[in-house]
C-alpha cells in the first residue's frame, strides 16, 4: 500500500509548463517522469497551486490520473466547481470536447498524469482562450522535446 502522507514534493525537480506564448503558465509546475517513445505515452507530475485555476483546456487524447497530494479541483469554463478528487483518487479518461480548468484545493495538489495519445503528432490537449478557441496544442513530440531539453 502506498503511504501518500510521506510524499515529499521537495524531492521533485519542478519545471514550468510553457503557456501559449512560450512564457511559463501560471499556477502550474511539471516534472516529466518518463517518455515512452514506443507506446507514445508520457508520465508527468503536475502541481497546481492552491485555490487557483490553470489555463482553460480540453483533453484530446486518453489519459489517466492519480492524485498524489492534496485535492484536485475541476471547474467548468465559467469557474463553477464540478468535481473534487481527494488524495488517492485514480481516474482513467478518454478524450473529451468538454473544456475545463483545474486547480488545487486548500493546498497545492500534485497529480500523476499518464498522457496517452499513442501517436507522436496527435494533440494531447488544447489550450483555449476565453472564447474557447484553440490558442495552443501539446503533442507527444512537443513534450518529448521539452523533456529532452531539460535533461540534456
Amino acid at each position: 500500500m502506498i503511504d501518500v502522507n510521506n510524499f515529499d514534493e521537495s524531492k521533485i525537480n519542478w519545471d514550468p509548463l510553457p503557456g501559449p506564448d512560450g512564457s511559463p503558465a501560471e499556477h502550474i509546475g511539471m516534472s516529466i517522469l518518463n517518455v515512452d517513445d514506443t507506446a507514445k505515452v508520457v508520465d508527468v507530475l503536475f502541481k497546481f497551486a492552491a485555490k487557483e485555476k490553470i489555463l482553460l483546456h480540453k483533453h484530446t487524447s486518453a489519459f489517466n490520473t492519480f492524485v498524489v497530494k492534496g485535492e484536485h479541483h475541476i471547474y467548468s469554463p465559467e469557474g463553477e466547481l464540478k468535481e473534487v478528487r481527494p488524495v488517492g483518487t485514480y481516474k482513467a479518461a478518454l478524450a473529451s470536447d468538454e473544456p475545463h480548468t483545474e486547480g488545487g484545493g486548500d493546498e497545492d495538489v500534485v497529480i500523476l498524469f499518464s498522457l496517452r495519445p499513442y501517436d507522436a503528432d496527435t494533440p494531447i490537449y488544447e489550450i483555449l482562450d476565453k472564447n474557447h478557441e484553440v490558442e495552443a496544442i501539446m503533442t507527444f513530440n512537443a513534450l518529448k522535446e521539452l523533456h529532452e531539453s531539460r535533461t540534456a
